[in-house]
């Protein structure tokens, strides 16, 4: 990689730092992106990377783990993209976050996936249930009123972790509106939580809500801002 190339991934994630409130995190989107991308950015302290592609990511992960093991060791990988039941298993296996989780059909097959392998990963699957919060009929994500069902049956299963919400608001909407009523949706998932399984509720911390452009970034409804072209 050039040095170019290196310097501009590093100013770019220093200038979206400014901006990021003291308790959000921040996860640099890099589908599409080669390894030597994450690479300039791990070394500027990026560690948290969201991927769309099951297949690309697999094969970005395995570039690091033979080319730079030392930092490949460091980092945190989060599905982002449409969750399919036949990505279960290697999403449960190979990913330390998963946040498109929709559908309860889709929980035992990550749970029984992420089971298997926990003696060598050493940690639960985190997850984040998606929601359609302002009701797009072409977006994916539950409705608010299945969030309690499907929180439920996550909850006891011991290979994975309900670390709370995701959205993608519309950007065309109101988003003072979709931000305060996934600001409700959440509260009553902690309340829940707090209630129903209270050895857990101390792991229900996160709201990720999926867009780039400043705005979003600086809310503090979000504790996982995502972005992809400001950085890379």
């Amino acid at each position: 990689m050039s040095t170019d190339r290196t310097t501009e991934i590093a100013q770019n994630l220093a200038a979206l730092r400014k901006h990021l409130p003291a308790h959000a995190a921040l996860i640099a989107v890099s589908k599409t992106k080669p390894a030597s991308d994450v690479i300039a950015a791990a070394a500027a302290g990026q560690r948290l990377f969201g991927e769309n592609y099951v297949q690309e990511a697999l094969l970005k992960q395995a570039e690091l783990r033979v080319n730079h093991a030392d930092i490949a060791n460091t980092l945190e990988w989060h599905f982002i993209g449409p969750l399919q039941s036949n990505k279960c298993r290697e999403i449960a296996e190979n990913f330390d976050w998963l946040h498109t989780l929709d559908r309860a059909k889709l929980v035992p097959l990550l749970a029984s996936a992420r089971s298997k392998s926990l003696a060598k990963i050493g940690a639960r699957l985190n997850v984040l249930i998606q929601v359609n919060i302002d009701a797009e009929a072409t977006k994916s994500g539950c409705a608010a009123a299945e969030i309690a069902e499907l929180a439920r049956l996550i909850s006891v299963f011991d290979s994975l972790a309900l670390r709370g919400l995701m959205a993608i608001p519309n950007p065309a909407g109101d988003l003072a509106a979709s931000f305060a009523a996934m600001q409700q949706c959440f509260h009553a998932l902690q309340a829940q939580i707090a209630f129903e399984f209270p050895t857990q509720r101390s792991l229900c911390d996160s709201v990720s809500m999926g867009m780039s452009n400043a705005k979003c970034r600086r809310t503090r409804a979000t504790t996982l801002p995502r972005t992809l072209w400001s950085v890379f």
